[in-house]
Order: structure tokens, then C-alpha cells, then sequence
């Protein structure tokens, strides 16, 4: 989303016009905004490693072994994984939406919920 921003913001100035996306909107540190100070890098892997590790693990369907033989460090690996499981739940409400990647949740990706399935830990 960042980089797609920028692009649209060098887009308007190329045209003369006013970028339409605040640079703070861009270069601001993600947050929840939960409590004064709060950073999503509080309690998440930096944005790069948890984007290879989501990339991996979701469109390319990799489970917990084939994260760590990609040199993954197991704790990053346990948390993300972790995360993404446990949230499957709240992907089954969502409403219909685009399908921007190979792999969708939901149709593309099924995961069991009334077990409490998690990805198995070697």
C-alpha cells in the first residue's frame, strides 16, 4: 500500500496537482492506536520479515517446517503462524471483496474452526 501511494502521490505531481495521499499517511509507523505511543512494532516482526513470512505461509501454502527451511526463526515463525490461525475466524465474517492474489482466504484457503485447528508445531 506504501509503495502504491507513493506512486499515486509522484503521479499527481507529475500532472501538477496536489498528491492526494498525506505523506504522513505514508511514512507514519503503522498503529492499532490503542493506547498513546502504541507501534504495531510493539508486538509484531518487522514489516519486511512478517510480509515474507505471510507471503509464504499464505499464497504459497507453506506450513511451519517448509518456514523454518526457508531460515525463518522458529519464534517468528510460531507467532505469525499463531496469529494468522487464530484470526481465521474473524476472515469468515468478512463481507465479499476483491480476490488480489492467486490465493484468497476463505474459497482458496480453508482452515478448520470448531477444532481449533493450529498449524502442527515440530
Amino acid at each position: 500500500m506504501w509503495e502504491l501511494s507513493r506512486w499515486r502521490n509522484n503521479y499527481a505531481i507529475d500532472r501538477g496537482e496536489i498528491p492526494p495521499i498525506p505523506e504522513n499517511s505514508i511514512t507514519k509507523p503503522p498503529s492499532a492506536e490503542l493506547r498513546p505511543g502504541q507501534v504495531d512494532q510493539d508486538s509484531l516482526p518487522p514489516y519486511d520479515l512478517l510480509d515474507a513470512v505471510l507471503d509464504a505461509h499464505i499464497e504459497h501454502s507453506e506450513g511451519r517446517k517448509e518456514l523454518l527451511d526457508r531460515g525463518f526463526q522458529p519464534e517468528v515463525v510460531d507467532k505469525v503462524v499463531s496469529l494468522v490461525d487464530r484470526a481465521e475466524w474473524k476472515r469468515r465474517q468478512y463481507p465479499l471483496g476483491p480476490k488480489v492474489t492467486a490465493l484468497a482466504f476463505g474459497r482458496d484457503r480453508r482452515v478448520p474452526l470448531t477444532s481449533k485447528w493450529r498449524e502442527p508445531q515440530i
